[in-house]
């Protein structure tokens, strides 16, 4: 690790923050979204009681896991101005950011050391959207070696420790995110999905997380380790503890402001009649793609909230994600490092173990890499030894919109509006991410596709969860196999989190099923 996180300006935040009661920070930092938004809205909260609130609060989070990248001293200054953005949807609320986010004068290394000491020029659209609704970006949080894992570690800042046991990982690549907002640390953050990077870490930390469509959001000043890579498609997305939080944050950035500052972005405001709707759905379903056995505890919760929304007056059709053996293949994993892995090579820089590993096959010549699928394809799934051949031919990209036409024709046939299935969980044991790739078939598909895709937490591990672990097989009973088993090993008690999905543009449709879920398992409780 070449720095420490808040190493060089957690001394000069503590100046800044006055010391509060035990009780009053207890009181916020118990607050819901909605309920904290109000009271600064009514002026029973100053933004200031709740900034110093969450700064303190962070500060003691980050010493037990290193969650965070730096402290964001601007906010102080915010504070003089906020007055002239009250009448902004998150009027006081402080908001965490991941890494990558540009903020003004400060780095986004995106994990990487080549990329430190480049601080930003200008801010994010987002961040400027962000502070126009009167939000205050308070801290950025810590991210994965590329932002390429579903760990959360890196040679700059270190790694990250999963709040519901320091002994696993939070996921990633948002793992920073995942753990601030789990510990109390933050109320609200923004991270970014390029394969289930909002999801995974909301899985691993017990929290709730969203991906949009693809372009329903600003991208301008998100920083990627893949600039340009169009086939896997990446977007900011929100994390916070309840749904309503992640629906009242997309109602403050779909707004005139953000359109105007990206034309790029189609102007769609946030839909609050469907995401308040009532109506009866027809929910797909299904608790194993056929691609990646799930956990035991990843089955049970679908099935589990299955008969949940069932009771409910929902009708639940059975649902089968389409060719995953060719997708994850020949689409997926090569669209993703369509260069065959070049742009990482020449700007990995030094690495953490996990990392290096990941990466290992792009180092070896394409002939021998050939060679060597024929004579492990025995042992290890066809995707996962044959996925680092060769460069992606462009003529292939047609067949992500053929997949994705497909798709939408068998949503179609089956008549349903939104998806039930697994996320992946529980939390793994660190490096494990960065070994196994086959899991990554229940949240990546939904990038490549461009449908919006979140988690909501319903579970925990439970001792027969743990029991029946021990006689997994898997579906290939291949090395792969073998280390997902290894990794969500010592599981119980751990998060357990289900995912729904909607088609593109239907933001709102994904976002009422989740509040849905999240209604029913909180009153079956």
């Amino acid at each position: 690790m070449i720095i420490g996180a808040l190493k060089d300006n957690i001394d000069t935040v503590m100046c800044y923050v006055p010391k509060h009661s035990t009780a009053d920070s207890a009181s916020i930092l118990a607050l819901p979204l909605a309920e904290l938004r109000e009271k600064l809205q009514t002026g029973s909260l100053s933004p200031e009681d709740v900034l110093y609130t969450y700064m303190e609060q962070t500060l003691a989070v980050n010493a037990k896991l290193n969650c965070c990248t730096e402290i964001i001293m601007e906010s102080f200054d915010q504070l003089k101005t906020i007055g002239s953005n009250k009448d902004g949807l998150l009027y006081g609320v402080p908001i965490s950011l991941k890494e990558n986010i540009s903020y003004k004068n400060y780095t986004s290394t995106c994990g990487m050391v080549k990329n430190l000491d480049k601080p930003a020029q200008k801010d994010s659209v987002l961040v400027e959207v962000l502070k126009k609704q009167g939000a205050i970006p308070f801290a950025k949080t810590n991210v994965p070696q590329a932002l390429l894992s579903y760990d959360c570690s890196n040679p700059i800042y270190g790694e990250t420790k999963n709040p519901c046991n320091p002994k696993k990982s939070p996921g990633g690549s948002s793992g920073g995110e995942g753990a601030l907002i789990t510990a109390g640390g933050s109320v609200l953050g923004l991270g970014t999905d390029i394969g289930g990077s909002v999801r995974i870490p909301a899985s691993f930390c017990g929290i709730c997380g969203f991906k949009p469509t693809a372009g329903r959001l600003s991208s301008l000043g998100v920083n990627s380790s893949l600039q340009g890579q169009k086939s896997v498609l990446t977007t900011p997305g929100p994390m916070a503890r309840d749904v309503d939080s992640l629906a009242l944050f997309m109602q403050a950035v779909l707004c005139d402001h953000m359109f105007e500052l990206d034309p790029t972005v189609p102007p769609l405001p946030f839909n609050m009649q469907t995401y308040k709707s009532s109506r009866p759905l027809r929910i797909g379903y299904y608790d194993n793609d056929g691609y990646s056995q799930p956990s035991p505890s990843m089955a049970r919760a679908v099935r589990e909230v299955k008969a949940l929304l069932e009771d409910a007056g929902h009708t639940l059709v059975p649902y089968l994600p389409l060719k995953l053996d060719h997708t994850m293949t020949e689409l997926l994993l090569r669209g993703l490092f369509a260069d065959g892995g070049v742009t990482l090579l020449e700007k990995g820089g030094p690495m953490v173990p996990g990392f290096a590993l990941q990466i290992l096959p792009y180092r070896i010549p394409n002939w021998i890499k050939k060679f060597l699928s024929l004579l492990i394809k025995p042992v290890v799934s066809f995707s996962v030894s044959s996925q680092h051949c060769e460069m992606l031919n462009p003529f292939l990209l047609c067949l992500y919109q053929e997949y994705t036409n497909e798709t939408i024709s068998y949503w179609r046939k089956i008549n349903i509006d939104v998806l039930l299935c697994p996320m992946i969980g529980p939390a793994y044991w660190p490096r494990y991410a960065g070994k196994s790739s086959t899991p990554l078939s229940y949240s990546m598909i939904y990038n490549l596709l461009n449908f919006s895709a979140g988690t909501v937490t319903v579970s925990t591990v439970t001792e027969e969860d743990e029991e029946e672990l021990k006689h997994f097989k898997g579906i290939y009973q291949d090395f792969q196999d073998r280390l997902f088993k290894e990794a969500v090993t010592g599981g119980v008690g751990l998060p357990v989190s289900v995912q729904c999905v909607s088609l593109p543009w239907q933001d709102e449709m994904c976002l009422r099923l989740m509040k849905e879920v999240e209604e029913l398992v909180r009153s079956r409780k």
